[in-house]
């Protein structure tokens, strides 16, 4: 016997390593969940494709030359100007990315206004191709952000509709965008004519249609238009992403990501023009500003040159002379090389004031537009160093004050340093003039000295050397300046752009961001089975109720004996059904409870549970009826005496029992009811006694069933719960069998545990599980899970299985 108990236990390890089975079981039982939650996320994933806006993304690349020519225009005609020959990448990502770039290139296109469309709730721009332009006057303010929807309603008349609170303008000529008190509010609906001003102080326009107006749409699209601020809009639109192609290269690849292609290409393509024509410009402004110096210049010599021409002229042709004597010429010659000198430190001499005018106006902020010294053949690398640093100071201080605030401590260190840079080079440029003073002083001085030499010349000769020197001194600044225009008209033509645009934007090759398609459907798809997983194992997590064997197990080392199929049938389920797969679940029971029984020809069996509801009743009605269709001599004891309820489901009374018997009021063999049921009687509860405990206590018990074991093969206890009252307890020293009740998805795991490891540490032998209500949807294995009988012999073996209709699909959901 002790062989057949160990063969059991090792039937129940064995259950216990197929946890992975349980687990594709489980889910297979919720196949639904799976179908719907896919087919929902992928519908969503559709919808989601089909009516979200596209982003594209479109792409150019410029060179960017690290390397100059070896020898540039300004080398090659001797003006040194320009800067070092290799360009820091990163300045020119600082420059491509930065805002006066982008605003510029923004203000070169018809960025001001954004058309729209909406269909079915959303909106997408009509760049180029809305079936109405707006003219606006840039000098009135219009309102910024705020939609002006539009109903073309024939050829000569739209409506207009807008409503606009809290708003501000913004003046494109000014570049400013002004706040607009809060208590104003702009709502306007109505008819005007197309072609004509529509104006208040807040907006004038006019609408004029295009070539893409159709008279007859195919269906209602609903139509505005939105004023921009373009500093907003530059914000925005430098969110562009731009990087070397790899470390190497000194290609930068620019890449725009939006919503229109076309708008995203023409954005991209006038950026690099404008980056590329800023180079060029900048390489171009040293000798631009050197040319409208110099012409400045030649506006005084030519006067004053002119003058000394005629006079020249007159004087030789009056008193017929068209040469001087040798001394004379002489003299002459050597008072030209003085007035050479004294020309070019005269011209230098207007420099240095007029760079001294323009540091010390403090209303100059742009140091790109000064005239550098060694355009005007001033060597002197300390000054020109002085200026190239303040330049770069106030290039610093603007960058610094757009992108900080005005108490930035940046700020005001370079502020610091311009005010010493500026007050260092005012103080060379004096220091230059003064000795620029004293050499045209010593040039002068020596031309006295000739001129005095001349008063021996005959007065004729005199005079007309006099005339001669005033001429040529005027002629050698004209000259003089005359060749540094020249040198600086071919520096500006011989320029060439240091970079150059590799490939432009192109619609074409626009390439869809988002939403991606394949993508998403992928992530509904995942969904659509992580959902339904999560769902069946945070249930299960979260299930404080026992809903399989393995749940038992967990909680308590006493053994399952059985598992009882959910019962749709009458109570009494084995007698009226005798071939159905519930009956063949008790008589796998009862086969397992000779196990624990240890065989014995006679048993007393005590069937309890923890709580009401769980079943033991019906159990032990049916357990009585397995034993009785054995052909064993069986006796049902109804001994729960608070609640007697077995003489229902048995069609008998309930007039006298136990109760009364110990009372003394009937003797046992006048309590006992035969049944319906061959070998099967029945001994009820009987009247409801005050104190069911002592009377369960008393020695009339033992002696009753002292005799009712000589009288019958199987005794089967129905008792009260016992997590209720003692009376289970009580009765438990009577049977050879103890069986708990457990009910699926009804027992609670920790009550059910804590009860029947209380009665196991009292010693009491021979306790058993038996597991109730098993559904087959919910059952890890089906039918067969638990008492030997695979599923695999379907509803045929057991001919009292009727069909039955199937579970709505929708109770099905809900019941889980």
């Amino acid at each position: 016997m002790a062989t057949e108990i160990n063969n059991f236990n090792d039937f129940n390890q064995e259950e216990e390593t197929i946890d992975i089975k349980a687990l594709f079981i489980k889910l297979l039982n919720n196949w639904y969940l799976f179908a719907i939650t896919i087919f929902i996320a992928l519908v969503i994933a559709f919808l989601f494709n089909k009516y979200t806006e596209p982003v594209y993304k479109v792409s150019s690349t410029v060179l960017v030359d690290d390397e100059k020519g070896a020898l540039s225009a300004q080398d090659l005609i001797g003006l040194n100007i320009g800067g070092g020959n290799k360009q820091n990448l990163e300045n020119e990502i600082g420059i491509l990315k930065s805002y006066s770039v982008a605003n510029r290139a923004i203000k070169a296109l018809d960025f001001d206004i954004s058309y729209y469309n909406e269909n079915n709730f959303i909106s997408r721009e009509l760049y180029k191709t809305a079936p109405f332009k707006i003219i606006f006057d840039k000098s009135h303010p219009q309102i910024e952000g705020t939609p002006f929807h539009v109903n073309i309603v024939n050829k000569e008349n739209c409506i207009i509709k807008v409503e606009a609170e809290e708003f501000s303008t913004y003046n494109y000529t000014s570049d400013e965008s002004t706040e607009i008190d809060k208590n104003v509010i702009v709502n306007i609906s109505e008819n005007f004519a197309l072609n004509t001003w529509i104006e208040n102080e807040y907006y004038k326009f006019k609408i004029i249609l295009t070539n893409h107006y159709n008279p007859e749409p195919e269906k209602e699209i609903q139509y505005y238009f939105q004023f921009n601020n373009l500093n907003s809009l530059t914000k925005n639109l430098q969110g562009f992403s731009l990087e070397p192609i790899n470390r190497e290269a000194s290609i930068l690849k620019l890449s725009l990501e939006g919503n229109n292609v076309a708008k995203s290409v023409d954005f991209l393509n006038k950026i690099t023009e404008v980056y590329i024509y800023r180079g060029l410009e900048k390489k171009n402004l040293i000798a631009i500003n050197t040319i409208n110096f110099i012409d400045t210049q030649l506006g005084f010599i030519r006067d004053s040159l002119q003058k000394s021409e005629t006079e020249l002229q007159n004087f030789r042709s009056d008193n017929k002379i068209m040469g001087l004597e040798f001394q004379a010429e002489k003299l002459s010659e050597q008072l030209q090389e003085l007035q050479k000198a004294k020309a070019e430190l005269m011209i230098k001499s207007q420099y240095y004031h007029y760079l001294k005018d323009y540091i010390t106006d403090n209303t100059s902020t742009n140091y790109e537009n000064i005239v550098i010294p060694s355009v005007m053949g001033i060597e002197d690398p300390v000054l020109g160093g002085l200026i190239n640093q303040l330049a770069t100071l106030y290039a610093e201080n603007a960058e610094l004050s757009y992108n900080s605030k005005k108490k930035n401590p940046l700020i005001s260190i370079n502020e610091l340093k311009i005010r010493t840079t500026k007050s260092t080079i005012l103080e060379n440029i004096s220091n230059i003039i003064e000795t620029s003073k004293i050499t045209i002083s010593s040039i002068d001085k020596r031309i006295n000295e000739f001129t005095d030499k001349a008063a021996y010349l005959p007065n004729t000769q005199r005079e007309l050397f006099n005339i001669e020197r005033r001429f040529k001194l005027q002629d050698n600044i004209y000259t003089f300046l005359m060749e540094k225009r020249s040198d600086a008209q071919i520096t500006k033509a011989s320029n060439l752009p240091d970079n150059e645009i590799i490939d432009k934007a192109r619609a074409e090759a626009a390439e869809p961001v988002y939403p991606k398609k394949s993508l998403n459907f992928l992530i509904a798809l995942l969904l659509g089975m992580i959902i339904p997983v999560a769902y069946v194992f945070g249930k299960d997590y979260f299930n404080d109720t026992i809903n399989e064997k393995g749940d038992i197990e967990k909680i308590t080392d006493i053994p399952v004996v059985g598992h009882v199929l959910h019962n749709d049938k009458d109570n009494l389920v084995v007698h009226t059904s005798p071939k159905s797969s519930i009956s063949e679940s008790f008589r796998s029971a009862r086969t397992n409870l000779n196990f624990i029984g240890k065989g014995k020809d006679k048993q007393t069996i005590l069937v309890t549970s923890v709580v009401p509801g769980e079943g033991k009743s019906f159990i032990a009605e049916n357990l009585a009826v397995a034993y009785a269709s054995f052909g064993k001599k069986t006796l049902l004891i109804g001994f729960d005496l608070r609640k007697p309820k077995i003489y229902q489901d048995m069609n008998l009374h309930n007039r006298h029992g136990i109760s009364s018997i110990f009372i003394g009021k009937n003797t046992l063999q006048e309590a006992i009811q035969p049944s319906e049921i061959k070998h099967l009687d029945v001994i009820m509860a009987g009247p409801i006694p005050p104190n069911p405990a002592e009377l369960i206590a008393s020695e009339k018990t033992d002696e009753m069933f002292s005799k009712l074991k000589e009288q019958y093969d199987y005794i089967i206890i129905d008792t009260p719960p016992i997590a209720l009252v003692t009376d289970a307890l009580l009765l438990m020293k009577h049977a050879d069998s103890k069986i708990f009740v457990a009910r699926q998805e009804y027992s609670n795991k920790k009550a059910f545990g804590n009860i029947v490891n209380d009665v196991s540490k009292q010693k009491i032998e021979n306790l058993a599980i038996i597991l109730n209500d098993v559904k087959a949807s919910k059952s890890a294995y089906g039918y067969g899970y638990g008492y030997g009988y695979g599923y695999g012999y379907g509803y045929g073996y057991y001919s009292d299985d009727k069909d039955h209709e199937d579970t709505s699909f929708w109770k099905r959901i809900f019941s889980n």
